[in-house]
């Protein structure tokens, strides 16, 4: 063998690997290398298929591949979230969740198989806010006046809320931390948000918990009398859930309203952490692009981000007030 030969040999084995290396980091970086799937574990409509739909239409721009929206309703949410957690965890299939309280009340409340921490936030760009209003024609005028008709009289005083919402579980502990068994009041739950105000909006209920910025279309047949927030809302003239608890010494815990955004598979994180940090600048540029802040704007939908680790948070805060009343959410 020539020394010509025999140091092309040596030269092409010594540089396989570097090519080799080359090659996996171009296929890394080249991710996603087909379209996006975002399963959406809600109906076709809704606020959480909203969103969506408006993050698929802008995202592609700074992802580089086309996004596509599939609805996967049914069991409070765990349908669409096991679906996700069943695909391959290499990116391409994304959930797009009502993360907190829905993801947390299947959990505790539905039994679902599987845990809060098989799934990865990448980030809550809208989360709501609760409305507490009673119907125009009920006499009931504070908070304070409210719980104590349902106290004193049992049965009589009917409320509307989603069923494992966040205005059920802040309905649930305004009872009991006044010490009014559950029993007392007339719950009716529904599956979502639109059957529950066009109840109070036909005087079907006394009054409902409710998400406030989804809720204009009821707001000439209701009265604000309190909005579960820590500030005071813009849209709605109505004291901020604490202060109107102040005349019954009593102050609840704020209950995060539906937490809006993307998750993913926890493995995706661990295993594709380049992905994972792809796909969370893609998510933020998306929020600040001004084309995706105009839509959003129009429709009325928020744009923030607060990033991984903030909205982890929330949602494990959440996860922890909910299963202090699962039992009687189950009941």
């Amino acid at each position: 063998m020539s020394n010509i030969t025999r140091r092309g040999i040596v030269a092409a084995t010594l540089a396989a690997p570097a090519l080799l290396a080359a090659r996996t980091g171009a296929a890394q970086g080249a991710w996603p290398t087909r379209p996006v799937t975002i399963v959406v574990n809600s109906d076709v409509g809704g606020s959480m298929d909203r969103t969506m739909r408006g993050l698929a239409q802008f995202m592609p721009k700074h992802l580089g591949q086309p996004m596509a929206v599939v609805n996967r309703p049914g069991a409070g949410t765990a349908l669409g979230a096991l679906y996700v957690l069943n695909q391959p965890d290499d990116g391409h299939t994304l959930l797009g969740a009502p993360m907190a309280p829905y993801l947390s009340t299947a959990i505790i409340v539905g039994r679902a198989n599987f845990k809060l921490e098989d799934f990865a936030y990448v980030n809550s760009h809208w989360t709501d806010w609760d409305l507490i209003a009673v119907h125009k024609d009920k006499p009931y005028q504070d908070l304070p006046s409210l719980l104590t008709a349902i106290r004193e009289n049992p049965k009589r005083v009917r409320a509307s809320v989603v069923q494992g919402s966040s205005g059920h579980i802040t309905t649930l502990m305004m009872l009991d931390r006044a010490g009014i068994p559950k029993e007392n009041l007339n719950l009716v739950t529904y599956a979502g948000g639109g059957a529950s105000r066009t109840a109070i909006a036909g005087g079907q209920v006394d009054f409902i918990v409710i998400g406030g910025e989804g809720s204009e279309s009821i707001r000439d047949f209701v009265r604000p009398i309190a909005v579960v927030r820590e500030e005071p809302a813009a849209s709605w003239r109505a004291p901020v859930l604490n202060e109107a608890l102040k005349p019954m010494n009593l102050t609840l815990p704020v209950v995060n309203g539906t937490m809006r955004g993307l998750v993913t598979r926890a493995s995706f994180r661990q295993k594709h952490p380049d992905r994972w940090e792809k796909l969370a600048a893609a998510y933020k540029a998306t929020l600040e692009d001004p084309e995706f802040r105009t839509f959003a704007r129009n429709n009325k939908m928020d744009h923030e981000w607060i990033g991984p680790e903030r909205t982890t948070r929330s949602v494990m805060q959440t996860h922890e007030i909910i299963k202090e009343y699962a039992d009687v959410m189950r009941g």
